[in-house]
């Protein structure tokens, strides 16, 4: 992720104003969809999994037990998802090794 570089109406803005506006093209929410805003921060999510995680991360001391097993739940989700696309990346990235080889190996 790139950091927004501050402009000039950025110098009269107060630091939360400021972090809301670099942070708006990434937590920006199509129109006609309701977003899920963090009720301690006021952070828009296009997805409610995505304020689950960012509760969990950045508000955990405030959780309620419930809340904190359903960041637990979500957490593991979201690691076997990575997991399966990282297995899936390796295994595209070896049959695109391989077919380059036998290409190669073929019309050398």
């Amino acid at each position: 992720m790139t950091e927004a570089t501050p402009t000039a109406t950025d110098q009269s803005r107060t630091p939360n104003e400021a972090a809301t506006a670099a942070t708006a093209a990434e937590t920006a929410v199509p129109e006609g969809e309701q977003p899920h805003e963090c009720p301690h921060c006021g952070r828009p999510f296009k997805r409610e999994r995505y304020l689950v995680l960012h509760r969990g991360i950045d508000h955990y001391e405030s959780l309620t037990e419930a809340e904190r097993e359903a960041f637990f739940e979500t957490y593991d989700a979201e690691a076997a998802d990575i997991r399966r696309f990282r297995i899936l990346a390796l295994g595209a990235l070896v049959l695109i090794y391989f077919g380059f080889l036998f290409a190669y190996a073929v019309f050398a």
